[in-house]
């Protein structure tokens, strides 16, 4: 940690911390994708919620009592990502933070959880001054329209575009999130010393994707379909994997299953799969 981040992290403190005192981690907060709640931020919310954000505690599920305060965003920054497209067409883009918390004996346990992926996914908490129909432009705030979110309409999904961002409140570490990419990311060098991106990063991530298509799997189908789709991504490479997941993913918007709104005891099963 070099002392640029020390000197951001201070910015928020009584006192001057030092490197051993504070744990440092990244995390997406949310993008430009259609969520599963079928709305959308604008490019103007996301450039909004990036300054806003700078400041904002950690807490989890959403509980806004100081007890349950766990860490805070000292810097953020918009991504573009050219390579990849939103389901509009959009160049995707996201919202990445860096948040710290201060190593305490009550917190060794999530930071553990952190490190180990177990607290990973997180959504957020802000208000937003218009909500635009996609179909129409009208604006959800002020007046109706008869566009239902999550029908096609011209071959395109009707979904809601947040925008005019007057307030951001929290972050929080929850079971299921409403933006699918939104979340702690890894912490790594992105090559070894030969240029090429190191072995266990692409070990890392083929496991993630693994996950992710264990837990698809398991919305769709059920346990058995989980535990079928972990027996044939077992040996399967990025790419292949990657293929898969989007296959998935079309299913599920398809079928119309939105995994948020299942019930909490479906959601402690899907989350709490071990790969095989």
């Amino acid at each position: 940690m070099d002392n640029a981040v020390l000197d951001k992290i201070n910015r928020f403190t009584r006192r001057p911390m030092k490197e051993e005192e504070v744990y440092v981690f990244s995390v997406v907060l949310c993008d430009n994708e259609i969520d599963r709640d079928c709305e959308r931020f604008s490019d103007e919310a996301l450039a909004q919620l990036c300054e806003g954000f700078i400041g904002r505690t950690g807490i989890s599920d959403h509980d806004p009592s100081a007890a349950n305060q766990t860490a805070r965003i000292f810097d953020a920054c918009l991504v573009t990502d050219e390579s990849r497209k939103n389901r509009c067409g959009m160049p995707y883009k996201y919202l990445k933070a860096q948040a710290y918390m201060v190593r305490t004996d009550e917190n060794r346990d999530l930071i553990a959880e952190i490190d180990g992926g177990i607290k990973k996914e997180v959504s957020i908490s802000c208000s937003a001054e218009k909500k635009t129909c996609s179909v129409c432009g009208c604006d959800r705030n002020t007046s109706g329209c008869s566009h239902v979110r999550g029908k096609y309409y011209g071959g395109k999904l009707c979904h809601t575009v947040l925008s005019g961002i007057t307030d951001t409140y929290e972050w929080s570490f929850v079971a299921v999130p409403a933006q699918v990419n939104a979340g702690v990311t890894k912490h790594f060098s992105s090559t070894d010393v030969t240029g090429s991106p190191a072995a266990s990063q692409i070990a890392e991530a083929d496991e993630e994707l693994r996950r992710d298509i264990r837990r698809l799997a398991y919305f769709s189908g059920g346990r058995e379909a989980a535990d079928s789709y972990s027996l044939a991504c077992r040996d399967m490479d990025t790419s292949r994997l990657i293929s898969l997941k989007k296959s998935l993913e079309s299913r599920r918007k398809r079928n119309g299953i939105e995994v948020q709104l299942t019930t909490g005891s479906t959601e402690d099963a899907a989350e709490g799969f071990s790969m095989k």
